[in-house]
């Protein structure tokens, strides 16, 4: 079995897989990292383990973690299952990276948009040929609501809500109209480009704002809120039998 373990700047999430299929999830905070995947490794016999981390970890755990398994470190010199045309590699986001793995892995020879909407929503674009080129990155659906109230004297802090409203009668109306449509025009704007340069897009939509993008798009995706652990899974597998 193989263990995904996905460090954010806030929490953490592992998945193992068995024949490429989840079998169990877990998210819990940094500073039960150690103790997490003791009892995974003993929960579960892991033959590998590949780590992708946006957050930082002391050297000491790293070590550890390094001692429990067999283990990837995903970064720009892992070897891909894409062909990675990206003018600064040594920059790009190992979950972008995980992204694209995916999309090349359960869409072979097809042109894929993967559109993540989590603290940022990043577009990242592959061609039926594995080629990914990058894409597109902006403020997330939280982002935007702060920075209204942060560079501002009288806007208030504002939540996500579930209706948007028709019209912006009111301040608080006005602010969630225009972050929530702007992000929906946004990202329908986006795919009808990437439609109209590629034959045969399929969109893929993922990350922690999934269910209510996915209700309010009107275009057609595909959404899958474990694409990026299922990426990490792919590169793992690549790197372990290529």
């Amino acid at each position: 079995m193989n263990l995904v373990i996905d460090i954010g700047n806030t929490q953490i999430k592992t998945a193992v897989f068995k024949d490429d299929i989840i079998i169990d999830i877990e998210i819990f905070s940094k500073k039960d990292l150690y103790n997490r995947l003791v009892n995974i490794s003993v929960k579960h016999i892991i033959s590998h383990a590949i780590l992708s981390s946006v957050g930082k970890i002391d050297d000491s755990t790293f070590k550890k973690i390094q001692n429990l398994f067999h283990l990837v470190v995903l970064n720009a010199n892992t070897k891909l299952p894409f062909n990675n045309k990206y003018q600064t590699p040594q920059t790009l986001g190992v979950d972008r990276i995980a992204l694209i793995a995916a999309a090349v892995n359960q869409y072979p020879n097809t042109n894929v948009l993967v559109i993540d909407a989590g603290s940022c929503i990043t577009y990242d674009f592959v061609d039926d040929k594995k080629n990914y080129f990058g894409g597109a990155i902006s403020p997330g659906i939280v982002m935007r609501y702060k920075a209204l109230n942060f560079y501002t004297a009288n806007l208030p802090q504002l939540s996500i809500i579930e209706t948007i409203p028709d019209k912006g009668t009111s301040t608080e109306k006005a602010i969630h109209l225009g972050v929530l449509k702007g992000i929906i025009f946004e990202i329908e704007g986006v795919i009808r480009q990437y439609k109209a340069e590629n034959q045969k897009l399929t969109v893929i939509l993922t990350g922690g704002d999934i269910i209510f993008l996915a209700r309010n798009i009107k275009s057609t995706i595909f959404a899958n809120p474990n694409f990026l652990l299922e990426g990490l899974d792919s590169i793992l597998t690549y790197n372990i039998y290529e």
